[in-house]
């Protein structure tokens, strides 16, 4: 059988100076070196040993529905829920009622928002 762990996500981004501040103001991630490279892709740290990679695309055309997401658990989604309030940020739930959040058949309660460039990003209260 094959073993896999998450390594890291990567996105094609408009602009990426926008995306490091959007994605290092909301979830507080830290910039870590791109090892990879010498390319203008940046990363971000999800811990762990997790990373997100945002890569400059300023001409390519994103397009996104909910459906494809990326999801991040935290141990206090209320105060979450509080620090995007703060920032101004829009958040729904799954079926996009604004400002709702939406309990899973399984428990876990988790709210939907969006990136600068439309990326959908799910934030749930499942054990870390």
């Amino acid at each position: 059988m094959l073993n896999f762990s998450l390594n890291h996500i990567a996105l094609s981004v408009k602009e990426v100076n926008k995306s490091i501040e959007f994605y290092q103001k909301v979830l507080q991630l830290k910039e870590i070196q791109n090892t990879a490279s010498n390319s203008k892709t940046r990363w971000l740290s999800l811990g762990a040993g997790k990373e997100l990679h945002l890569i400059p695309r300023p001409n390519s055309k994103i397009k996104v529905n909910k459906a494809v997401h990326f999801a991040l658990s935290t141990t206090n989604l209320d105060s979450f829920i509080k620090h995007l309030e703060d920032l101004e940020i829009d958040y729904s739930d799954w079926r996009n009622t604004p400002n709702k959040d939406y309990i899973r058949n399984d428990g876990i309660q988790q709210i939907y928002f969006q990136d600068p460039d439309g990326y959908w990003i799910e934030i749930n209260n499942a054990s870390i």
